[in-house]
């Protein structure tokens, strides 16, 4: 699907130079002499590559088509996560290092969103947010308002992250998948 380059915004998915680019930052520039343009930071989904582009306002750019499907998280290996369709219980897998660090938060049958292009997992969208419990943490010592208000917490699934000092060891919270984040405690 073309799009004119003013359209252009940051999470998409572009097809340039023959290859799959998904944009970082997006700049519109108009200046006093010449025509308007938008500066673009991109990353190569497939080389892990970045790269600057200009283009005309004028322009247009080929916006890659997405399937989305919802799917629902069944198991992992060392190397990929799998996940059923629970209509088709037609089975997906998708590598460890796509999804990163949110991998750690897929519970058994927990619903995500994943995104193909040509039938190639792109991105993977976790619900918003996602109910957790924390394995350890420090004790907040009386007083310490001064410095940070936030102390460090290991989940049962082995992520670390920040909680206030009124959290303690065996609470459950609700943590931000997009972030990483605390959001409150349940």
């Amino acid at each position: 699907m073309k799009i004119n380059a003013s359209e252009i915004r940051v999470g998409m998915l572009l097809e340039h130079k023959d290859d799959l680019w998904q944009v970082l930052k997006t700049q519109h520039v108009k200046p006093g002499k010449g025509g308007a343009f938008a500066q673009i930071e991109m990353k190569s989904v497939n080389k892990n590559t970045k790269l600057n582009e200009r283009f005309r306002s004028s322009e247009t750019v080929e916006k890659a088509s997405l399937d989305e499907i919802n799917l629902n998280y069944s198991y992992q290996d060392e190397d990929n996560f799998f996940f059923i369709d629970p209509k088709s219980f037609e089975q997906f897998q998708v590598k460890k290092d796509m999804v990163g660090e949110k991998g750690k938060l897929l519970s058994e049958n927990l619903e995500v969103t994943i995104s193909f292009h040509n039938d190639n997992p792109i991105t993977i969208n976790l619900p918003n947010q996602i109910k957790c419990k924390i394995s350890t943490t420090d004790v907040a010592l009386k007083g310490q308002t001064v410095s940070s208000s936030y102390k460090p917490a290991v989940l049962e699934n082995g992520l670390s992250i920040q909680v206030p000092p009124f959290i303690g060891t065996g609470d459950e919270i609700i943590v931000d998948t997009r972030n990483l984040e605390y959001v409150k405690k349940i």
